[in-house]
């Protein structure tokens, strides 16, 4: 009778992780102290940059769905912006490093002020390439949204402020430039899986 309890355990408990570790195809939800938690966002992977394309996706909730809608849009806006000036910087400062700059600090400084400048600027080039709403039970809004836009608008919002800078000017290697910028458009794609 013990070897049959135990058999019938055994086999039970075998049953029972075989279909544990059958996948569902549905996405699921898991719930948590705060609600629920939610495995995949709409507009998340449109939203991911690779090396032709910076891009930024966000959600908002709000009340009203206009507003959900807009304040998603302002922070993926945000989010690019930062994303943007993190990239060139890092170009920037290879770039300085890669060259004999007269005044790097200067260039420095001057070229970072540029590339919000450009950021700020190129935002009006965004475009909208994901937008979905929903609602939950409580009659709130949730606005998802992802946007990109171009490398080539960047880079050609800099050279074109750095052909009208002078000094900038003097140490600025259009083609070195570009091909560090294409070179760290590479590595983030590479990082985000592209």
């Amino acid at each position: 009778m013990k070897n049959n309890s135990l058999l019938f355990v055994s086999l039970v408990l075998s049953l029972f992780l075989g279909m544990a570790g059958c996948k569902s195809k549905e996405k699921v939800t898991a719930k948590s102290e705060i609600g629920d938690i939610i495995e995949e966002l709409p507009c998340e992977d449109k939203g991911r940059s690779d090396k032709n394309y910076f891009r930024a996706s966000a959600m908002s909730t709000s009340s009203d769905l206009s507003l959900a809608k807009e304040k998603a849009l302002l922070l993926a806006k945000q989010r690019l912006v930062t994303l943007i000036n993190s990239n060139t910087k890092s170009v920037t400062d290879r770039y300085v490093n890669e060259r004999e700059v007269s005044d790097a600090a200067e260039f420095e400084q001057k070229f970072e002020n540029m590339t919000r400048e450009v950021a700020d600027e190129t935002i009006n080039n965004i475009v909208v390439i994901c937008e979905k709403a929903s609602v939950t039970k409580d009659g709130k809004y949730h606005g998802f949204v992802a946007i990109e836009v171009s490398r080539d608008d960047v880079l050609n919002g800099l050279d074109r402020r750095i052909s009208n800078d002078d000094k900038l000017q003097l140490d600025y290697d259009k083609k070195k430039f570009q091909e560090i910028f294409e070179e760290e458009m590479e590595q983030m794609a590479k990082e985000r899986g592209y």
